[in-house]
């Protein structure tokens, strides 16, 4: 085996990747599914047990991917010559490199996995919405007035236009589309600059993607009216 033809698998793991993370996209939209029929007696449904235990063991293979990337990367760049028994040598590494930092490693770190914690989010705001749906009678707003307001929800501040993966700030409460906060983070940071947010009259004047948490709620809400919209 030749280094290009691992670089290739590299890739190949990474498009992985994009796949898994779609996947626990499913999931957590099956789980609010799940969280929107069960009735109102306060009990959680119990797959979202399962649901959860699903999300879990796909952040784990994300993680693992994550690292061995690394670790291949770090041991082909350390040696690049491509005869035979140096690829086996190689091979023999990246394992045993593996191997060490997988046993280091504790299931309980995978609760920070950024689609886990988006999770446990959209589960917890589900109940509390269904908690205050239950406890008080809400007032049907104007349907012109409550159009308005969720196309300014869901509009993006960088872009000006309809989100597709909305991200919410954990300091400000705001929300970006991804790609185009994780764009303006990047460029400033190029320009040796901090990202200001986006948001007009804002105070954060130092966006981080450490700061960011996908808003699968959110995501969920700007599908629905879509849907809503194509139907009329």
């Amino acid at each position: 085996m030749s280094l290009s033809a691992v670089h290739g698998t590299l890739s190949s793991l990474r498009s992985c990747q994009t796949d898994i993370g779609t996947g626990m996209d499913i999931v957590s939209d099956v789980a609010m599914d799940l969280m929107e029929s069960q009735g109102q007696d306060g009990e959680v449904n119990p797959g979202i047990k399962e649901m959860e235990a699903m999300i879990l063991e796909c952040a784990k293979l994300d993680r693992e991917i994550n690292y061995f990337v690394d670790i291949v990367q770090q041991v082909t760049a350390e040696n690049t010559t491509q005869q035979p028994e140096a690829m086996f040598s190689l091979s023999a590494k990246v394992k045993e490199k593996f191997t060490e930092k997988i046993n280091g490693l504790s299931d309980a770190d995978l609760e920070n996995h950024k689609k886990v914690v988006a999770f446990k989010d959209i589960i917890k705001s589900s109940l509390n919405q269904a908690n205050q749906e239950s406890a008080e009678n809400t007032e049907e707003l104007d349907e012109d007035i409550a159009v308005t307001q969720s196309q300014v929800n869901f509009t993006c501040p960088v872009t000006q236009v309809e989100m597709v993966n909305p991200m919410k700030n954990k300091k400000c409460n705001h929300h970006y589309d991804e790609a185009a906060i994780l764009g303006l983070i990047k460029s400033r940071h190029s320009q040796k600059k901090k990202c200001r947010c986006p948001v007009v009259g804002c105070g954060n004047t130092d966006v981080k993607q450490s700061d960011l948490i996908q808003d699968a709620m959110l995501r969920r809400k700007i599908q629905s009216q879509k849907r809503n919209g194509n139907r009329t």
